[in-house]
């Protein structure tokens, strides 16, 4: 019998990509997944392909959204926060509106979030927080600053939590992929190409090349990274960002 069998995930941005690819793992171990978002037919769909998975929809810049979201969930072992946008632009060509729009999804959607869950978890004998970051989370990025200042933000939180409850089961930690085959890459991708009229191909190695092994993560090995840190067995891993970035540091 899987030892996670029987707890309940809620995956953020569940519908595509990483989120999708948490659920599906999570979900081969036994693990009855939520799926939030808010394409509720988008998630329903994706949903539909994974044993004891539900979609509820969950605005995460919303309060009451995030609120009805949580109580519709139920009791909640795992919480992966995954839901997350990005754009490019130039420092001083980036609107205001942009940087507010960026960490309300990335830094505030996540305190909502884990503010919903973290009563019972620290309460529960077995609890975990898993936050998706981003290697621009450790380090910097040109081009991409408000993204760049969120992803440090997901960090310092997720640090500053491991402290707090150190003194409990729940452990909290995050994941800092480098570029990862995506929908929000391709549009990346599509957005190189569309300022500097590179070639698909020739964008596609403007992001690779950040990687060592030059190449783009898959989904399935952030997937890999969150499966393990949600194990009994990584219990005393706490306060960690763990980077799947091909070797990049």
């Amino acid at each position: 019998m899987n030892v996670l069998a029987g707890r309940r995930a809620v995956i953020t941005g569940g519908g595509t990509g990483i989120g999708l690819a948490c659920a599906r793992r999570l979900a081969a171990e036994g693990v009855e997944t939520v799926l939030m978002g808010r394409d509720l037919d988008r998630l329903r769909e994706a949903a539909g392909d994974i044993e004891a998975a539900s979609a509820i929809r969950c605005d995460v810049t919303d309060d009451d959204s995030v609120k009805a979201a949580f109580e519709a969930a139920g009791a909640v072992d795992i919480l992966v926060n995954n839901a997350g946008i990005v754009s490019a632009a130039a420092f001083h060509r980036t609107p205001m509106a942009d940087w507010q729009r960026i960490q309300a999804v990335n830094v505030e959607g996540l305190v909502r979030c884990s503010q919903a869950v973290v009563g019972p978890m620290v309460r529960a004998d077995y609890a975990r927080i898993i936050n998706i970051a981003s290697i621009a989370g450790l380090r910097g990025g040109a081009y991409v600053a408000p993204y760049v200042a969120s992803k440090h933000a997901v960090v310092g939180l997720t640090k500053s939590l491991s402290l707090e409850y150190a003194q409990t089961r729940m452990t909290v930690n995050a994941v800092c992929p480098g570029y990862v085959e995506t929908e929000i890459v391709e549009n990346s991708i599509a957005n190189i190409m569309e300022k500097t009229g590179r070639t698909r191909d020739q964008a596609l190695a403007e992001l690779t090349k950040t990687n060592p092994q030059g190449r783009l993560i898959q989904v399935e090995e952030v997937a890999e990274a969150v499966a393990w840190l949600c194990s009994p067995l990584s219990g005393s891993v706490s306060g960690q960002a763990i980077a799947i970035s091909g070797g990049a540091v």
